[in-house]
């Protein structure tokens, strides 16, 4: 009986360990807790996301570059630099035609730096008042660092337009008022598992982890 129990703790010891090794550990470049939960409803069980703020750093991460691409690069250089383990960041831009691509890179303090995303759908909507016209996309880029030779980019789009007035509560940012092509409900009228199936970040995401998964079974 004795030895039975121990070979069974041993097994169970060993189950636990294969466990946790299986799980990767990944630092997000967010201070976001939307997108932070919103990431790890996509990646899943498999992998873990740590923040900076739960490394100690309380400072700001750049993004200062002039497109999205480079914003992404830029944050993940960053953690990469400071912190030497596998890390990744996403920049999301919303992309409107009729103001020629605006707010795009600047989505997030479109209204100035200090703006909520209240403050930003409302100049928004302001600048689009009295114009029929608003086909817009979002477009996220996801930059991977494993090591300082490993860098890898995914993208994911979401093609839409921007409603009259905001309508929903789920979400964030500009979520109320951008009409996913296809739908009758905006982003924020989703629920997160509708919004994650389609959305630019959700698609961006799944790359990774589908990369992430491949890189694990090698």
């Amino acid at each position: 009986m004795v030895k039975w129990l121990l070979k069974h703790k041993f097994k169970v010891l060993v189950s636990l360990m294969q466990h946790s090794f299986s799980i990767m550990k990944l630092l997000f470049a967010t201070a976001n807790n939307h997108k932070l939960k919103e990431a790890e409803e996509i990646l899943g069980k498999d992998f873990q996301l740590i923040t900076p703020s739960s490394l100690g750093f309380s400072g700001d991460i750049p993004e200062t570059a002039s497109t999205i691409e480079d914003n992404s690069i830029m944050k993940a250089r960053f953690l990469w630099e400071k912190f030497g383990i596998p890390c990744f960041a996403d920049d999301t831009g919303l992309m409107v035609d009729s103001l020629n691509g605006s707010p795009g890179v600047y989505s997030a303090r479109y209204a100035g730096p200090e703006a909520d995303s209240q403050k930003n759908t409302n100049l928004l909507l302001s600048e689009l008042n009295g114009i029929d016209a608003r086909v817009a996309r979002f477009v996220t880029i996801v930059t991977l660092i494993l090591s300082d030779e490993e860098q890898y980019l995914f993208e994911g789009k979401l093609e839409g337009s921007i409603t009259y007035h905001p309508s929903g509560r789920g979400g964030f940012g500009y979520d109320p008022v951008f009409l996913p092509v296809g739908y009758d409900k905006t982003l924020a009228e989703l629920s997160p598992d509708e919004k994650n199936l389609i959305s630019h970040r959700g698609v961006a995401m799944r790359k990774l982890s589908h990369f992430l998964n491949l890189q694990k079974n090698k």
